[in-house]
């Protein structure tokens, strides 16, 4: 049988906000256990929440990027469960009336295919505190300083037919967020982190399969891993004839499999009921135009602008506004070099990228200015030098050793551009090798490569190429 794989994707983005969602404690990473947990986050007797303006000008940021329905009136429930890192012993939550709801959109863009991921809804709520495992003696420490953090959940309709599809949305909207400025999208501190709804499906059917909900994938890779893995176990246990159960389960990335953690709750299991200390929230139209004067230029509309503007195909624009500091280095460099989009692309995309990941930089901390790089690649349009020894002075650059023109000055790594010098070098060449001047002239032209080669080697690479395969075509024609 062949089968259809059905995924959504809930998402936790911690909006980066100063303070709290309900209270004045700061929401800094990396304080000391238990210090920024006030008496509100822990819901001591007698205190009360304040809602926090700046989170809902942020959620309602993220509501007008992705198109959405922004609810003029949204109301705060309380969610009752029990964790050892809740203190309250119940989350504030939003579910009837979420502050985002339908119509919202995210492209995603799968090889050379693009696809909109319909968003259902993005309410806001707070975290919870953190379980820590490790270093207590066999014992678990609380830390109850995320507690309190506010928080958008991103809800998707069942869009996704693929773990690759997954992971591309999970990306676009992590790109997203960040480059709206709601999210720092740390995953390894949990400020950005998904949980998968994945169900298979005879092909054809229009009924869902059940669906197992694997949590906490704080990884893009992980998360591709974790749904394959239980994309296979549900097909092998219906094929067995067995029954998918719905459940709650964990991906271990040591074993590369996931593990069931508990059954699935539905929200009567909740006990949701409206927080009686918090009011309606209600926002009007000048809160909603100031939030979308605060948004930037979108990716969408970059990507776009980014074809039609400089010519560049979907891919490259695609890549180059996965975030907006890339999006700015380029459009820098271009503006530096003052023409030819293209080739700043295909180095930004290339030789720079390369060697961000190879030292583990972002753009924001490279070595290279956008202007530095464009230096370099105006004497590869002038033809200073080649695209060759151009990639020599690159990794000089990067390494500290200075400015391009200064290092091709020192290192002597103008081309040749000379053509009585070149003709020279091909004149040596041709007739040191007349067996493949024969073979060339008797049709086979695979041989100029070994002349090209040849002739670069002579000059020490210098040659300029144009020039040297004009010359080397015009003198072994005869």
């Amino acid at each position: 049988m062949q089968w259809e794989i059905v995924i959504g994707l809930e998402t936790h983005a911690q909006l980066n906000t100063q303070s709290k969602i309900f209270s004045g404690a700061a929401t800094a990473y990396g304080a000391a256990p238990n210090s920024q947990a006030c008496a509100v986050d822990i819901a001591l007797p007698g205190v009360l929440p304040v809602f926090n303006r700046a989170a809902a000008e942020k959620a309602v940021r993220f509501g007008l990027a992705v198109g959405a329905r922004i609810n003029r009136r949204s109301v705060f429930e309380r969610k009752n469960y029990f964790y050892p890192d809740l203190p309250k012993g119940y989350q504030t939550t939003q579910l009837a009336l979420p502050i985002v709801a339908e119509g919202g959109t995210l492209r995603i863009q799968v090889g050379d295919r693009e696809k909109d991921v319909r968003i259902t809804r993005a309410h806001m709520e707070e975290d919870a505190g953190k379980s820590l495992h490790e270093d207590f003696h066999g014992m678990t420490g609380i830390d109850l300083n995320r507690a309190g953090t506010p928080l958008i959940e991103i809800v998707t309709e069942p869009d996704l037919r693929s773990s690759a599809e997954a992971v591309a949305y999970a990306k676009a909207l992590h790109s997203l967020v960040r480059w709206i400025g709601i999210c720092d999208g740390n995953m390894q501190e949990g400020s950005f982190r998904c949980d998968a709804n994945v169900s298979v499906r005879p092909v054809g059917s229009e009924k869902l399969g059940t669906r197992c909900e694997i949590k906490n994938l704080n990884s893009f890779k992980f998360m591709e891993k974790a749904i394959d893995y239980e994309v296979r176990r549900q097909i092998e246990l219906i094929e067995d004839g067995g029954t998918v159960v719905q459940e709650t389960r964990l991906y271990d990335p040591d074993r590369d499999e996931t593990r069931s953690m508990r059954s699935k709750e539905e929200a009567n299991d909740y006990r949701y009921f409206p927080d009686p200390d918090l009011l309606p929230l209600v926002i009007d139209e000048v809160f909603v135009e100031l939030a979308r004067a605060a948004l930037p230029e979108l990716p969408q509309a970059m990507r776009e602008r980014f074809m039609s503007g400089y010519g560049l195909p979907a891919y490259d624009a695609g890549t180059l506004t996965a975030s907006r500091e890339l999006a700015a280095y380029f459009e820098e460099a271009v503006a530096a070099l003052g023409q030819d989009a293209k080739l700043c692309a295909n180095w930004i995309m290339g030789d720079l990228s390369a060697a961000l990941n190879k030292d583990g930089l972002d753009i924001a901390d490279s070595p290279l200015s956008s202007a530095e790089l464009a230096g370099l690649l105006k004497r590869v349009k002038d033809g200073t030098i080649s695209g060759k020894i151009a990639k020599e002075v690159f990794a000089a650059m990067w390494a500290g050793e200075g400015e391009a023109d200064a290092i091709i000055e020192a290192r002597g790594l103008k081309q040749v551009s000379d053509s009585g010098a070149i003709e020279k070098i091909v004149d040596e060449i041709i007739n040191a090798n007349p067996a493949q001047v024969a073979e060339y002239r008797s049709g086979k032209e695979k041989v100029f490569g070994f002349f090209v080669g040849l002739a670069m080697k002579a000059s020490k690479g210098k040659a300029n190429p144009a020039q040297l395969n004009e010359i080397l075509k015009k003198k072994l024609a005869g």
